[in-house]
């Protein structure tokens, strides 16, 4: 009976000490509180929040357009804002869905120093994170280019109108390939393939839209 007892306390120790080892090792093997894998790399939230900016511009230039103007050229830019809008609530969402915030701190620190170009034009620097958004990506037009569209009026509203749409999608065909060059996969990527072949699509309409106004793009 004794024996039984002794045999039974040496197994309950045993028992024990496992329990106290486990325990002891379970921060190395186990984390007490495992990181989720994040929604977003730093990439796709940089380029999420960068697009969202330069799609909100698109949307400024539209509502600068002179609704008088040619039929054609006002359906064009009804369509852009449509698809730009879409675009810019699947990207918030995103943003959301990883709890990152819709805008960034720092613009364009998603492409490092690289510089890229978009076809047509010589190579664009987007290096710094200290500037403001519209000098450092790519297409985008200045407060007095935006001032100049509001005040302007029929067919001078209609060139200056696709003049900076023309230059403000290549700015986008330029992020959205650096994008796809530095995403291995995902919706992200996705997006930005996606990005590249209608903005082209509609960068070669507009192109042929200057050129029936006897326009030319902007340098």
């Amino acid at each position: 009976m004794g024996g039984r007892a002794y045999r039974i306390a040496a197994y309950a120790a045993t028992a024990l000490i496992l329990l106290v080892i486990g325990a002891a090792l379970r921060p190395v093997i186990l984390p007490e509180h495992p990181r989720p894998t994040p929604i977003l790399n730093a990439a796709e939230i940089g380029f999420a929040q960068d697009m969202t900016a330069h799609h909100e511009q698109a949307l400024f230039l539209v509502q600068r357009l002179d609704p008088g103007v040619d039929p054609t050229v006002l359906r064009l830019a009804q369509q852009i804002d449509q698809s730009q809008r879409v675009e810019i609530g699947t990207m918030l969402g995103w943003l959301r869905l990883a709890g990152a915030s819709p805008m960034s701190d720092r613009p364009m620190a998603w492409m490092h120093t690289e510089t890229t170009a978009a076809p047509g034009h010589s190579g664009m620097s987007m290096t710094t994170a200290s500037t403001p958004a519209a000098t450092t990506m790519p297409g985008m037009a200045s407060q007095a280019q935006l001032d100049a569209l509001a005040a302007a009026r029929g067919h001078d509203a209609a060139v200056l109108f696709l003049q900076l749409m023309y230059r403000h999608h290549l700015g986008g065909i330029t992020m959205a390939r650096a994008a796809d060059r530095a995403l291995n996969s995902g919706a992200v990527k996705e997006q930005a393939r996606a990005m590249i072949t209608a903005q082209s699509q509609e960068a070669g309409i507009i192109a042929l839209m200057l050129q029936q106004l006897g326009a030319e793009p902007l340098p």
